[in-house]
């Protein structure tokens, strides 16, 4: 991982890849969506204003610091995640399968106390373990919430509840909000420092084909942004995870993730320091 960032400053958002699937439990392809969502966001078809009027192509706003490479284990990710956030930036990652989350947040946790974790998704990934891998992307909320990472955790979308994850969520205290029982102008009452963790397959498969597990039900690609920036909340940082290109059609989920990188990147310019 020999990614300089001497560069970077406080008010930055960082945004870096992180390529790595090997604990996707059902298919591969998440280590090769970093790239592709950068592309679509620089592809001319869009602009680099978000719907909240940040100008993300103001000189400084966003840096883009390219992939953290040579990934092996989630716990990979803690270092140089705590050195990005030491120059005072934020940061955003795209993932890569979820597993990886455990490691994003475990380094900020090491930055802001008392965070609350946001999580978007429609799997609560709070199994003890899964096919022997207690990292595997199926158990990262349950890490996370052991080793105390995290004030709260809060998890939006879920339409996959087993009763071993019901027990679970109970244990750690965990505020679940399936999808069935959603609306997009709830209000969470977020306090203190928000990490967002978006997995993309929180989305219905309409909107969002290029996930390894569909499951239909979800969130509208319009629903989700409105979620986002109805929430009051001091947003830190986020992640973006799961978005699997061998399954994407005409690269529409590259898109929707360019998309939802430009409001997540707007919310965190309008609070952060």
């Amino acid at each position: 991982m020999s990614v300089s960032f001497n560069h970077l400053k406080k008010g930055d958002v960082a945004i870096f890849g992180l390529p790595f699937d090997d604990f996707s439990s059902f298919l591969k392809g998440p280590s090769k969506a970093p790239k592709l969502i950068l592309e679509a966001l620089h592809n001319g078809s869009m602009n680099l204003s978000s719907e909240s009027g940040a100008d993300l192509g103001s000189e400084g706003c966003l840096q883009e610091i390219g992939n953290l490479e040579g990934i092996k284990h989630p716990r990979d990710v803690i270092d140089p995640i705590d050195e990005i956030l030491a120059t005072g930036a934020s940061a955003i990652a795209l993932g890569g399968d979820h597993s990886l989350t455990y490691g994003v947040v475990k380094a900020f946790s090491q930055h802001y106390e008392n965070m609350t974790l946001l999580h978007l998704d429609a799997h609560p990934d709070l199994n003890d373990e899964f096919d022997g891998n207690r990292y595997s992307h199926a158990c990262p909320f349950a890490r996370i919430m052991e080793e105390n990472l995290v004030g709260r955790l809060v998890q939006v979308g879920i339409r996959t509840m087993t009763p071993h994850q019901q027990e679970q969520a109970q244990k750690f205290g965990v505020e679940v909000i399936e999808m069935k029982n959603w609306s997009a102008d709830i209000d969470l009452k977020l306090e203190g420092p928000v990490f967002m963790s978006f997995d993309i397959d929180v989305l219905d498969p309409a909107f969002a084909p290029g996930i390894s597990h569909h499951e239909p039900g979800g969130m509208s690609t319009r629903e989700a942004i409105d979620f986002i920036n109805h929430q009051k909340m001091n947003l830190i940082g986020a992640d973006i995870m799961e978005y699997n290109p061998d399954r994407d059609l005409n690269g529409v989920t590259a898109m929707v993730c360019a998309k939802l990188l430009k409001e997540i990147a707007g919310k965190i310019i309008a609070n952060f320091p």
